[in-house]
């Protein structure tokens, strides 16, 4: 087997401190803590963050990991109930003009999107500037369970969800009125959706046959392209990133799971799971190597929030066994 220095062309180094910058593989010795340690890649994970001051699940997210916004959901009622979290805690907010659940969202903490939701069916839109939500035109097509992305809250998209049936419409947003363009190729309730109104991905919820699926696609502004599937079919998961590089997260396939995938624009693979089970539609925000997941069912309804640290090379001791 090769050694260290027939690989690198050097010895381990001694060091009284760890060098301020490192390069991936690189290994030292700290003689002041006595502790051999290297510069690798360390797989994400989940950490705990401050909960929702409203437990609750099937609301709409927005905004990034230290700037998020959660939206409306289900206590045991509708509610719509605004939280801004800023990477520490959450503030609550003026409420949505209309409580719903199942709810489409979009854009960012200071400039989001609500749409659709319901009981029954709602095509109601609202707009957040920060601070009050403003009513806007409505969906085209009033629905609940549907999914929604884009930046801000005058470029979103719209797709899937059910109203008389599963559904595969897709509507745009100009920051004025919706636009009816081309449906999923797979119509479908309770998928995660990421990117934006030109760059979109969809995976996951329920579909006819067979009920939940893992089946995603792509969205290039004008029409969606089957791609590979999520290792574990779920529906009412969490979603975070951009077409190319998502996570999605929690769900349900017969009962909840904390199952995470990594999306790197081809194929989807495992990382690690949620700190606990969520599903109904876990609130989400961020990207894919720093995301945010909050609210959901366990069974009851949660506060709890959780922040994704996504793979990334850092200092880390080395131990034998």
């Amino acid at each position: 087997m090769a050694t260290y220095k027939e690989i690198y062309g050097t010895n381990v180094e001694v060091l009284a401190s760890d060098p301020s910058n490192p390069v991936e593989g690189q290994i030292w010795y700290n003689s002041t803590s006595q502790t051999l340690k290297g510069y690798a890649l360390v797989a994400g994970s989940w950490a705990t963050a401050g909960p929702l001051n409203t437990a609750r699940r099937l609301g709409a997210g927005a905004g990034i990991q230290t700037a998020a916004l959660a939206s409306g959901g289900l206590t045991t009622v509708a509610v719509g109930d605004t939280e801004s979290y800023n990477g520490t805690s959450w503030t609550e907010l003026n409420n949505l003009n209309t409580a719903r659940f199942f709810t489409g969202g979009a854009g960012t903490n200071t400039a989001a999107l609500v749409f659709g939701g319901g009981p029954p069916n709602f095509g109601e839109t609202e707009s957040w500037n920060g601070t009050s939500w403003t009513e806007l035109n409505d969906l085209n097509t009033a629905r609940r369970a549907l999914a929604g992305c884009g930046a801000t809250n005058t470029a979103a998209l719209g797709f899937g969800g059910f109203s008389t049936a599963r559904t595969g419409d897709t509507e745009t947003w100009n920051g004025t009125s919706w636009t009816e363009v081309n449906n999923l190729n797979t119509a479908r309730d309770g998928p995660g959706g990421t990117g934006t109104n030109t760059a979109a991905l969809a995976f996951g919820g329920n579909s006819t046959v067979p009920d939940v699926t893992g089946d995603t696609e792509s969205w290039n502004g004008t029409s969606w392209t089957e791609l590979n599937n999520l290792n574990t079919a779920r529906a009412f998961l969490g979603g975070a990133g951009t077409q190319t590089a998502s996570l999605a997260f929690g769900g349900l396939t017969t009962v909840g799971i904390a199952n995470t995938e990594s999306w790197n624009g081809t194929s989807w693979t495992e990382v690690n799971d949620l700190n606990i089970t969520r599903f109904s539609f876990v609130g989400s925000a961020g990207t894919n190597t720093a995301g945010l997941a909050f609210g959901g069912e366990v069974p009851p309804n949660v506060a709890s929030t959780e922040e994704w640290s996504g793979p990334a090379v850092q200092t880390v001791n080395i131990t034998v066994s």
